[in-house]
C-alpha cells in the first residue's frame, strides 16, 4: 500500500518506522541491506489493515490536530490506534458512530456516492418540521451550493420535532445545512448506521474492533 510523503513524515515522528532496531528521524538515511521496518513490520510486507467502529460524543473533532481546547477523536483512542483515518467525519457537536481504518480502497468504498452507502441519523430540531417542508426535503430536495439535497425523513415523535434521516452522500454538514436552508436548527444529531456498520451497544467515548464487510 502506498503512503504519502506526510503519511511518512508522521510514521516517522511518532517512532514506528527502525533502521537496525533504532528509531530514526526526519531526513535519516539509510543504504542498500539496512534492516528497515515500520511498525515492527519489514518494509514492502503486507499492510495488516484495521478496522475500528468509535461512538463519538459530542465536544470531539474528528481530526488529527487539536482546535484550541477542542480535544480531538484520537485522544479517546490507544496511541497504537493513532494511524487510523476517520472514514468519514462527523461535526463537533454531533455524536455517533464512526469508522477508521488503514485500508484507502475500504475508505474510499465507503464515502464515494457511487457505491451508496446508506448513513442512519436521529435528527431533533428546533422547531416543529411542518408537513410541506418534510415533503420538499423527501420528494424534491433542498438546493444547497452544492447540488440538491435529498433526505428521507421519518417522523419519531407527535410534536414532530425528532426525526429518523437517511441519506446516501455525506456533504459537509449537508444535514444541518439542508434545515437550516428552511428556516430550522438541528439540535441534536446521532450517527446510528453507516453501511452495514451499525452503533450497536458501543458506549460514548468508546470503540471497537471490527470486520471489513
Amino acid at each position: 500500500m502506498g503512503i504519502s510523503r506526510r503519511e511518512a513524515d508522521d510514521l516517522i515522528e511518532h517512532g514506528h518506522v527502525k533502521v537496525n532496531g533504532a528509531k530514526v528521524t526526519l531526513g535519516a538515511r539509510f543504504e542498500q541491506g539496512d534492516d528497515i521496518t515500520i511498525r515492527n513490520q519489514p518494509l514492502g510486507a503486507s499492510v495488516a489493515f484495521e478496522f475500528l467502529a468509535l461512538h463519538k460524543p459530542i465536544g470531539y473533532v474528528s481530526s488529527r490536530k487539536q482546535q484550541g481546547e477542542t480535544q480531538t477523536i484520537y485522544s479517546l483512542l490507544p496511541e497504537h490506534y493513532h494511524h487510523l483515518k476517520p472514514v468519514g467525519r462527523l461535526d463537533k457537536d454531533s455524536s455517533g458512530l464512526m469508522l477508521l481504518t488503514n485500508d484507502g480502497d475500504f475508505a474510499y468504498q465507503m464515502t464515494h456516492p457511487k457505491f451508496y452507502k446508506t448513513k442512519i441519523y436521529e435528527v431533533s430540531l428546533d422547531l416543529p418540521l411542518a408537513p410541506l417542508h418534510q415533503q420538499i426535503i423527501g420528494d424534491h430536495g433542498i438546493q444547497l451550493d452544492d447540488g440538491p439535497s435529498q433526505l428521507v425523513l421519518e417522523r419519531v415523535s407527535d410534536d414532530r420535532k425528532d426525526w429518523i434521516v437517511t441519506m446516501h452522500e455525506g456533504r459537509n454538514r449537508q444535514i444541518r445545512r439542508t434545515f437550516n436552508a428552511i428556516g430550522y436548527t438541528v439540535t441534536r444529531l446521532h450517527r446510528t448506521d453507516f453501511g452495514h456498520y451499525t452503533i450497536g451497544d458501543i458506549k460514548p467515548g468508546e470503540f471497537s474492533i471490527v470486520e471489513k464487510q
